[in-house]
Parts: C-alpha cells; structure tokens; sequence
C-alpha cells in the first residue's frame, strides 16, 4: 500500500474473485475522502483524534501531528448523480456534517449512555465472522471505525463496492455472514433482507442478465474491531439493500439503511415474494387517516415525479427545511399511525434496539413533520418524508428502471409502487453513529 495506506503489513495476496477486481477505484475514492478530512479532524480535537481518523485500514499507523495532512485532492474522482452511483450534489472530499435543516447541527441531541440494548450476539458473531475470513478476505473487510467507508455505500447494482461478497464466500463463511445479519436483524429484518435479495435474482433471471442482478453481490465490511467497550460496526452493502450498524457499549445505531426493489413483488418457484409493503401501507394508512385541512397541509403535489429521494447515497450532508404537516397537529390516533410509518424501518431492527430508537422519535413527535407528493389511492405512487430533529425517513415510489422487463412494465414510464427506494437516517450528525463517536473520543479518559 502506499500514501496513506503505508503502515499497514503486506499480505500475501490470493486470486481475486468476484467484484474484488475492481476495488482500486473504491480504494481510490477513499483516500479522496481522506485527502478532505482536515476539518473533521478539528471538530473531533486533539491529536490523538487525528491519528486514529488516518489510520485507515487495519495494521496502519498515523503520525499524531495535525501538520501531515494531506494537501491537495486527487483530480478524477467520480461523479454523477444518484442514478449513476456517484456522490451527486455533493463534494467526495466534504466531511460529514450530517442532514440539517439549515447547515447547522442541533447539539445535545445524543448522548453517550447505555440503553440497555444487549450488544453480546451481534459482538460475538462480528468475531466468528472475522475468524472465519482468510488473511487476504480480513484485510480487504476490516477497517478502523473512523473510516470513510461508512460513507461509501450505493443502492446502485455496478457501484464498485469494498469488504468480500456472498459470492466471494465459502458456504461456511456464508453461514457465518448470515449470523451476524441475525444477531443484528428482527425476524422481519432478516426476511426483508433475504426477500431483497431473491427479488434480485428472480429478476436477473427474468432479463437475463445476472451478472448485474443476482443474490451474491451483496458485501460484508466491519469498521472497528468487535468490542463491549469502544466504538465498532458493521455494513452490509448491495443493490437495494445497506444496512450501517454502529455499536458502542450499550448503545446501537443502525442507519443510514436503505431498503428498495425492483419489483416488488414476482413469483419465484410458483410463490409471489413481496417486499417493502409494510412501508407502502403504513403511509398510505397516515395520509388517509388525515381531514381534507390536514392533507392540504401535508400534500405538496398531487403529481409524482419519477424520482423524489433527497438522502440517498452521497447525500449525507443535506440541508432540507422542515416542510408539511407538523406532529402537534395531528390527532393522538393519528400520531400512532405516524409512528407506523418509521416502525416499518425500525423494526427491522432487534427489539431492544428498535424500543430505544422509538423512545428517541416519540420524544420529537410534535416537532416531527411530513410532506407528502402523489395519489393517497391504495395502488398510487407516491413519496413521503417523515423528518424530525432525530429521524428521516422517506418513502419514494419510482418510475420502473433496469429490471421493468421483470414485471412487463417499460422502463421510464409514469412510477409505480412495483419500484420502491426508502431511507432511514439519523439527521443532526448521528448517522453512522458519528455524533456518539465523536464524544467518545472526546470524554473517554483514555483516549484524551
């Protein structure tokens, strides 16, 4: 490795298998990330602070001295919007401030503190995971928590992706994949993830082109080392499907994680699989549960574009005003069928987990608000954004794309609930868990 890389140890390297052969551009659009990191670093104080950032991959060292920075960013990175898995309106060098309302993070909105979610499992599986990996699998999987590889994660199926794939995997490594998705997942979780996949492979089949759509180009990465006491996580990456679990001590932040398909529903083997429903009918349930006052609030169009999102990938940083109805608004009936809404996604998540996250959201509930575009009809299409001070969700029924041939529909017709994209982000800084990171590193003795 060279630049900054150097440090690490040499492995012996075996033959690369499935998309591995293409890392060098995801490598390079990390050390472009690095290369604007300065800021982040400043944020986070001190120099210890600054060598753990740096350190970028297992075995590495750092100097502790602010004054190595890298200068200058290397030309070339990739760019693009969402469609085409690039960083869209955002900068690859910017650091990461978070979604905001105005550019300006609200401090004190989370705090380092155990919520008695039971860390154990996921820390053990994490572990087995690892211990399964071969020398050259664990060197290209592992990263330091710091790590700008949180940030690189695409929907989109030829994003160039980082860490091993199911198909880079032996069947008892697959097992030991699918254990640690376990121990991080719902049963609802679990099964949506597995749907996703299916889905992906089902309609490859049906296009003929699994090489692009298939069941195995999902990636495993582990940023950290599994831990009950210091900051770890892991990323489960691929078409339609990333999971960003952060772990500290007694505290779990899972997102982004975004959860889509294209279809939604087809017939595998002589069953239909579905997937992505519980978010569709959980809005639909809100905006009908609303007066015709209250959805001339809420509705900004009763006319749906082919695609809405506005946090996808390489949006981690955006600025959106609050917009729609306001949760003081609303009826308690109707509070509940807002919380349905975001239950969809943290759900999918353990139940300790998913408690602690809806404490979180209920507590901004009257300062929560949701905008709404398209038909309120069973079957239309349609985007919501719920949006508080702690959470964003959206829901987006897109125009069908690549795999329309799956379902007969043409691609770039009107959008339809056959393909979905929806998020789940933690606004004001605490998405990948940085905010708890970031005091952490500040407040824990030992690292001061």
């Amino acid at each position: 490795m060279t630049g900054l890389d150097s440090g690490a140890e040499p492995v012996a390297q075996e033959p690369q298998t499935g998309r591995q052969a293409h890392a060098g551009r995801r490598n390079f659009m990390r050390k472009v990330f690095f290369a604007g990191g300065a800021t982040a670093v400043a944020t986070m104080g001190g120099a210890g602070a600054w060598a753990a950032l740096a350190a970028d991959e297992p075995g590495a060292t750092a100097s502790a001295d602010p004054s190595g920075t890298p200068t200058g960013t290397p030309s070339g990175a990739p760019t693009g919007g969402p469609g085409a898995g690039g960083p869209g309106n955002q900068s690859i060098t910017e650091d990461f401030f978070g979604l905001t309302t105005d550019g300006k993070k609200i401090d004190d909105l989370f705090t380092v503190h155990s919520e008695g979610v039971a860390t154990a499992p996921v820390i053990a599986a994490a572990n087995a995971f690892l211990a399964g990996l071969s020398a050259t699998q664990k060197s290209s999987t592992q990263f330091t928590v710091h790590s700008t590889e949180w940030r690189l994660w695409s929907n989109v199926d030829a994003y160039d992706r980082q860490g091993v794939s199911i198909a880079d995997l032996s069947d008892e490594q697959q097992a030991l994949g699918k254990a640690l998705l376990k121990s991080a997942l719902s049963a609802d979780g679990l099964e949506t993830t597995e749907r996703i996949r299916r889905i992906n492979q089902a309609a490859g089949e049906a296009i003929d082109n699994t090489d692009s759509f298939n069941e195995e180009a999902f990636y495993y990465t582990v940023l950290g080392t599994p831990s009950a006491t210091e900051p770890w996580g892991f990323q489960f990456d691929g078409h339609h499907l990333v999971i960003n679990y952060f772990v500290l001590g007694g505290q779990v932040v899972m997102s982004p994680c975004f959860w889509g398909s294209e279809p939604t529903e087809i017939d595998i083997d002589g069953t239909t699989v579905s997937v992505c429903k519980e978010e569709v009918k959980a809005s639909l349930a809100f905006i009908n549960s609303l007066t015709e006052a209250q959805r001339t609030v809420a509705i900004e169009s009763t006319t749906k574009s082919n695609e809405s999102m506005k946090a996808g990938a390489f949006a981690d940083n955006t600025v959106q005003e609050y917009t729609g109805l306001r949760g003081n608004a609303l009826t308690g009936s109707q509070k509940l069928k807002l919380l349905g809404i975001v239950e969809a996604f943290t759900g999918r998540a353990k139940a300790d987990v998913a408690k602690a996250r809806l404490a979180e959201v209920r507590a901004h509930l009257d300062d929560t608000y949701v905008t709404w575009t398209g038909g309120i009809a069973d079957d239309s299409a349609f985007y919501v954004r719920v949006h508080s001070p702690v959470v964003w969700v959206e829901v987006d029924c897109q125009a069908p794309g690549p795999l329309a041939g799956a379902y007969g529909a043409s691609q770039g017709s009107g959008a339809t609930q056959m393909h979905v994209h929806s998020v789940i982000r933690t606004p004001n800084g605490n998405d990948y868990g940085k905010e708890l990171l970031r005091q952490h590193y500040l407040t824990s003795p030992h690292h001061r």
